[in-house]
């Protein structure tokens, strides 16, 4: 998450086999964000929150080796630790509205 963070900052010069791949799909993760977060352009998001996003749709969606609720709770888990009062409600806002259309089995054990 680190690099996520350090990237929406305009840092290219990081690395690593998840960050690599969270970048090539990060077009489309940033247009499932915005999708679901729609009073909330990219560039007004917290850049935690985003970050937390970034890493939990990309965990759900192209990654898939942690149970969906486990992703979901650690999300919400980061967003507390790291994020603003607010940030909690708002990651779990924009993840439960996402889960709702995109085909993300919630019950998935691994």
């Amino acid at each position: 998450m680190q690099s996520i963070f350090a990237f929406s900052y305009g840092n290219q010069n990081l690395g690593g086999p998840d960050f690599d791949d969270i970048v090539l799909h990060l077009k489309e993760i940033d247009a499932i964000i915005t999708k679901n977060a729609p009073k909330w352009p990219l560039d007004k998001i917290n850049k935690i929150d985003l970050s937390v996003l970034r890493c939990a749709f990309w965990e759900l969606l192209y990654q898939k080796s942690s149970p969906p609720k486990v992703v979901i709770d650690e999300a919400i888990e980061l967003a507390k630790e790291f994020g603003t009062e607010s940030s909690p409600a708002f990651v779990n806002g924009v993840i439960g509205t996402a889960i709702k259309q995109i085909p993300i089995e919630i019950t998935h054990e691994s």
